[in-house]
């Protein structure tokens, strides 16, 4: 079950991709990696977004098209190829004058678990990898992929009682 309290006091909501908003599979081409991401998510994060709450992409991978994804959705704040996601994220905390306290995490594998002690909640999709079972605060009843964000997203935006109506989102 995920934490009331730390929902409520969410300011900052950072998402891994791979895994995370993809189911992890990735297709290469000659040109570009290809993933493939929820529509699910995608307007979870719309309706988060316009209630006030920042979103981040902190990703490993590289590739287009998660920058894509990030300008499409209206996510500002979008890190790929990133080698030291404790760091970027304490960064990103600081610029934007986020507390630990206002942070949730999404992850779903060993190098994201590097953020546990800067993030409020460190939650993982239904099929993150088993090493991360314990280590997390909670995890989704969805995968990755497959709505795991957006179950996300609804709780957060329901325990601060936004409601959908009053959030206009425009394609």
């Amino acid at each position: 079950m995920l934490r009331k309290r730390a929902l409520r006091k969410c300011k900052l909501l950072v998402l891994d991709v791979d895994g995370v908003l993809t189911d992890g599979s990735l297709v290469y081409s000659k040109n570009e990696i290809i993933r493939n991401f929820s529509v699910l998510d995608g307007l979870g994060l719309k309706m988060l977004i316009k209630s006030g709450v920042e979103v981040a992409f902190l990703s490993g991978g590289k590739g287009e098209t998660i920058h894509s994804r990030a300008k499409h959705l209206g996510v500002k704040y979008c890190y790929t190829e990133v080698l030291n996601k404790y760091k970027v994220l304490m960064d990103l905390q600081q610029f934007l004058s986020i507390k630990k306290s206002e942070t949730i995490y999404v992850g779903d594998d060993l190098n994201d678990l590097i953020v546990k002690p800067i993030v409020n909640l460190f939650i993982i999709p239904n099929n993150a990898s088993q090493i991360l079972g314990k280590s997390s605060d909670c995890s989704t009843i969805r995968n990755g992929g497959d709505g795991a964000v957006r179950e996300i997203c609804d709780r957060i935006l329901n325990i601060k009682n936004q409601r959908y109506s009053s959030i206009e989102i425009t394609n």
